[in-house]
């Protein structure tokens, strides 16, 4: 095994690694402000592993410029999306109450 393939096959299975631990937190975070963070942020940076990669392995080959490409638009829409979702979530009211509240609220009893 050469070095490229080291440094490649180490890419992909950390990147599949952190894309697994990300995947058990949005099943284990009850509600939808909690659960973004795990669906955007480590997500995002297995796939970007995995494509870091994929990239090492093809080398100077063309597809490597669509894997930037791909690379380029999850880091540009994962953020957006993960806004508009807290937004919707916050604006439903489906935020557990103990994330949106202030810090400077005293919690009632019945919280």
């Amino acid at each position: 095994m050469s070095a490229v393939e080291i440094i490649s096959t180490v890419l992909v299975l950390v990147g599949a690694a952190v894309a697994l631990t990300a995947s058990i937190g949005v099943l284990r975070f009850r509600d939808t402000l909690s659960r973004m963070h795990p669906a955007t942020k480590p997500q995002t940076f297995g796939l970007l592993l995995v494509f870091s990669g994929a990239g090492v392995r093809l080398g100077h080959n063309v597809d490597v410029g669509m894997l930037i490409l791909a690379g380029l638009f999850a880091l540009i829409t994962a953020p957006v999306v993960a806004q508009r979702v807290g937004q919707l979530a916050y604006r439903e009211q489906r935020a557990d109450s103990g994330l949106t509240r202030s810090p400077t609220e005293v919690p009632t009893r019945d919280e």
